[in-house]
């Protein structure tokens, strides 16, 4: 994991959520810490970590995440036993 990687993990952990991180910012987490990503139909995405399954939809036409979204990408984290 880089440093890039480990301050767009700090920055989802942070609480209150916040809605202004780039969903390829977290793709690229997600792949740096071992999760498998699969393409699903249109924007959705699956990642595999750790044996703990997660579906997350592509925010589009922006390019940052919501604070929903980043909540979910935290849980799915901790599930996989990812912690800053």
């Amino acid at each position: 994991m880089n440093n890039k990687h480990r301050k767009t993990l700090d920055a989802i952990f942070i609480e209150p959520a916040l809605s202004n991180i780039a969903w390829s910012d977290i793709e690229s987490l997600l792949i740096a810490v071992g999760a498998q990503r699969f393409e699903g139909n249109g924007s959705r995405v699956r990642f595999l970590l750790n044996d703990v399954k997660a579906t997350f939809h592509r925010p589009h036409p922006q390019k940052e995440t919501d604070k929903g979204a980043v909540v979910s990408v935290r849980r799915f984290l901790e599930a996989g036993g990812v912690k800053p």
